[in-house]
Protein backbone atom coordinates (compact mmCIF):
# COMPACT_ATOMS: atom_id res chain seq x y z
CA UNK A 1 0.00 0.00 0.00
CA UNK A 2 1.20 3.51 -0.63
CA UNK A 3 1.44 6.02 2.14
CA UNK A 4 -0.55 9.09 2.31
CA UNK A 5 3.30 11.12 2.33
CA UNK A 6 3.83 9.34 -0.67
CA UNK A 7 0.58 9.86 -2.12
CA UNK A 8 1.01 13.08 -1.81
CA UNK A 9 4.38 13.57 -4.04
CA UNK A 10 2.82 11.20 -6.77
CA UNK A 11 2.59 12.02 -10.44
CA UNK A 12 -0.24 9.11 -11.25
CA UNK A 13 -1.10 8.55 -15.21
CA UNK A 14 -4.40 7.45 -16.18
CA UNK A 15 -6.61 7.61 -19.10
CA UNK A 16 -9.46 10.12 -18.77
CA UNK A 17 -12.15 7.80 -17.67
CA UNK A 18 -10.49 7.31 -14.30
CA UNK A 19 -11.65 11.11 -13.18
CA UNK A 20 -14.73 9.54 -12.10
CA UNK A 21 -13.96 6.92 -10.54
CA UNK A 22 -13.71 6.57 -6.39
CA UNK A 23 -9.82 5.81 -6.28
CA UNK A 24 -9.72 9.41 -7.83
CA UNK A 25 -12.10 11.13 -5.69
CA UNK A 26 -10.61 9.30 -2.43
CA UNK A 27 -7.04 11.16 -2.60
CA UNK A 28 -7.47 14.52 -0.68
CA UNK A 29 -4.55 16.67 -1.83
CA UNK A 30 -4.80 16.23 -6.04
CA UNK A 31 -4.51 18.02 -9.02
CA UNK A 32 -5.91 16.87 -12.31
CA UNK A 33 -4.11 17.59 -15.33
CA UNK A 34 -4.90 16.16 -19.22
CA UNK A 35 -2.38 15.49 -22.26
CA UNK A 36 -4.33 15.25 -25.57
CA UNK A 37 -4.10 16.75 -28.97
CA UNK A 38 -7.80 17.84 -27.67
CA UNK A 39 -6.16 20.45 -25.27
CA UNK A 40 -5.65 22.33 -28.58
CA UNK A 41 -9.03 23.59 -28.86
CA UNK A 42 -10.18 26.40 -26.83
CA UNK A 43 -12.00 25.62 -23.33
CA UNK A 44 -11.89 22.21 -23.34
CA UNK A 45 -9.24 22.52 -20.18
CA UNK A 46 -12.48 24.39 -18.13
CA UNK A 47 -15.01 21.99 -19.92
CA UNK A 48 -13.10 18.40 -17.84
CA UNK A 49 -13.06 20.73 -15.03
CA UNK A 50 -9.07 20.51 -15.26
CA UNK A 51 -6.53 22.54 -14.05
CA UNK A 52 -3.86 22.04 -16.33
CA UNK A 53 -4.08 20.88 -19.81
CA UNK A 54 -1.02 19.74 -21.86
CA UNK A 55 -1.66 19.39 -25.69
CA UNK A 56 0.15 16.58 -27.08
CA UNK A 57 -1.63 13.97 -29.36
CA UNK A 58 -0.86 10.21 -29.57
CA UNK A 59 -1.71 10.48 -32.99
CA UNK A 60 1.01 9.73 -36.14
CA UNK A 61 0.89 13.33 -38.34
CA UNK A 62 0.91 12.51 -42.43
CA UNK A 63 4.52 11.82 -42.77
CA UNK A 64 4.87 9.90 -39.66
CA UNK A 65 2.63 7.38 -40.43
CA UNK A 66 3.94 6.86 -43.86
CA UNK A 67 6.82 6.10 -42.56
CA UNK A 68 5.69 3.84 -39.89
CA UNK A 69 4.29 1.94 -42.65
CA UNK A 70 7.24 1.91 -44.85
CA UNK A 71 9.70 1.31 -41.99
CA UNK A 72 7.14 -1.81 -41.02
CA UNK A 73 7.56 -3.16 -44.67
CA UNK A 74 3.88 -4.30 -44.16
CA UNK A 75 2.47 -7.32 -46.58
CA UNK A 76 -1.01 -5.86 -45.72
CA UNK A 77 -2.10 -2.92 -43.73
CA UNK A 78 -5.67 -2.63 -41.78
CA UNK A 79 -6.97 1.21 -41.80
CA UNK A 80 -9.32 1.57 -38.74
CA UNK A 81 -9.19 4.63 -37.77
CA UNK A 82 -9.62 8.42 -39.29
CA UNK A 83 -10.03 8.92 -42.70
CA UNK A 84 -9.59 5.61 -43.46
CA UNK A 85 -11.14 4.99 -46.88
CA UNK A 86 -8.91 8.26 -48.08
CA UNK A 87 -5.75 6.97 -46.44
CA UNK A 88 -6.25 3.20 -47.89
CA UNK A 89 -6.90 4.41 -51.44
CA UNK A 90 -3.57 6.27 -50.81
CA UNK A 91 -1.77 3.33 -49.84
CA UNK A 92 -3.34 0.88 -52.69
CA UNK A 93 -2.37 3.90 -55.34
CA UNK A 94 1.51 3.77 -53.54
CA UNK A 95 1.59 -0.22 -54.48
CA UNK A 96 0.47 -1.50 -50.17
CA UNK A 97 -2.21 -3.94 -49.55
CA UNK A 98 -4.49 -1.93 -47.86
CA UNK A 99 -8.09 -2.00 -46.78
CA UNK A 100 -10.33 -0.63 -44.51
CA UNK A 101 -11.73 -2.61 -41.27
CA UNK A 102 -14.87 -1.11 -39.57
CA UNK A 103 -14.52 -0.67 -35.61
CA UNK A 104 -17.22 0.29 -32.97
CA UNK A 105 -15.17 3.34 -32.44
CA UNK A 106 -16.38 6.39 -34.39
CA UNK A 107 -13.81 9.15 -34.72
CA UNK A 108 -12.94 11.70 -36.72
CA UNK A 109 -14.15 11.32 -40.16
CA UNK A 110 -15.25 13.23 -43.12
CA UNK A 111 -16.17 9.84 -44.61
CA UNK A 112 -20.60 10.03 -44.54
CA UNK A 113 -21.92 8.12 -41.38
CA UNK A 114 -25.15 6.06 -41.43
CA UNK A 115 -28.04 7.71 -39.56
CA UNK A 116 -30.01 5.14 -37.67
CA UNK A 117 -32.38 7.90 -36.75
CA UNK A 118 -34.47 7.64 -40.09
CA UNK A 119 -35.26 3.88 -39.40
Amino acid sequence: EVSKDDQAKALIICPPSAQDGKWLKGLKSKSVAMASGWMAIRGTRRRRNLEKGFILSDHADWSGLNQAVKQTQAQHIYVTHGYTGIYSRYLNEKGYSAKVVSTEYEGESIEPVANNAAS
